[in-house]
């Protein structure tokens, strides 16, 4: 995708995400979009999206946000909370969880998919060697961030695009479409896993590129 978009012209930037928990993770990305001046759009996967619905608020230079497979939550949902709104998801028996201790002593968890479950649950249309060594490079999310509440929703006020990806594992179709239309976001449906970016490229970048042009930000 990033190599798609430059190729088109458009400048890009993938900020980390450390995935701890959407209020500090948008704190940390809202530095980058203060550093990177002109219009810009946001693209949010998965947990990213509740990243970007906390960062872009406020932000008059973000004119367009794009949900790849990912949570819009609202003001006091989690993605925890989300993802079992309706039935689907078989994440929860695919983790692996490891208890964390931080630096003052307090414990948390981490979650990893794992591997030998990773293709199915993640990336089943993604060939065989590249979901392996996703697998193996993954990064995992604190618990506690899929259980911490949204304060703000950009998407009541920036327009939004949505990827809904029907052979998920991950977020339920149903949850995806539900979030999309709550949003009055522009849906593109997928025959897709969760790893849809990597599965299909060519759509992801089309439906940033649209919400690019519908914006005027190319």
């Amino acid at each position: 995708m990033i190599s798609r978009l430059r190729a088109d012209g458009y400048p890009v930037l993938a900020a980390a995400n450390t995935l701890r928990g959407p209020a500090g993770d948008a704190a940390a990305l809202r530095t980058v979009l203060d550093h990177v001046q002109g219009p810009k759009i946001l693209v949010g996967h998965s947990y990213g999206g509740s990243v970007i619905s906390t960062a872009a608020a406020g932000d008059e230079q973000v004119k367009a946000l794009v949900y790849v497979a990912a949570f819009l939550p609202a003001p006091g949902e989690t993605a925890l909370e989300l993802t079992d709104k309706y039935p689907g998801s078989t994440l929860p028996d695919a983790l692996d969880p490891v208890t964390t201790t931080a630096p003052d002593g307090t414990t948390g968890t981490d979650l990893y998919i794992q591997q030998d479950k990773f293709r199915h649950q993640f990336a089943a249309d993604v060939p065989r060697d590249r979901a392996e060594l996703a697998a193996v490079t993954q990064r995992p999310i604190a618990r506690a961030a899929l259980e911490e509440k949204a304060t703000t929703a950009a998407w009541k006020a920036i327009p939004s695009w949505g990827i809904v990806t029907t052979r998920d594992l991950n977020i339920p179709a149903a949850v995806q479409r539900f979030m999309a239309a709550r949003a009055h976001a522009r849906v593109t449906e997928v025959a897709a896993s969760h790893s849809v970016a990597v599965s299909h490229p060519d759509l992801v970048t089309r439906v940033i590129e649209e919400a690019a042009r519908a914006t005027r930000t190319h």
